[in-house]
């Protein structure tokens, strides 16, 4: 019985132990044995200036971002309000004023 843990890539359950980490002979992802103790962790999000995000914190935007399908822009220097942190690429939602309820990736904000 094969008590290693399912790749976290490709879910392969022939994993191995080598040393002070696991080996998925599949796709051959390599990840610390440490790494797999805290599986039940939410994901930690950061801003772009590595700072940890958390639900209702207020952000400011660091770039022009261009909203699909509209003309309108969300500027830089922009502050939003109370965001939620959800899973995915886009991985903030936020209602910013004039413009309504966005989502937003951690990469072009920093927490104020």
């Amino acid at each position: 019985m094969n008590d290693m843990p399912a790749c976290p890539d490709c879910a392969s359950e022939f994993t191995y132990d080598d040393g002070l980490q696991y080996v998925c002979p599949e796709c051959g992802h390599e990840w610390s044995k440490e790494a797999t103790s805290g599986e039940d962790d939410a994901p930690v999000i950061r801003d772009a200036n590595g700072n940890v995000l958390a639900d209702g914190d207020t952000v400011t935007v660091i770039k022009d971002l261009k909203i699909k399908g509209s003309s309108s822009v969300v500027k830089v220097g922009t502050k939003v309000k109370n965001i939620r942190l959800v899973d995915g690429v886009h991985d903030i939602d936020c209602k910013i004023d004039g413009i309504g309820a966005m989502k937003l990736k951690s990469a072009f904000i920093k927490k104020v």
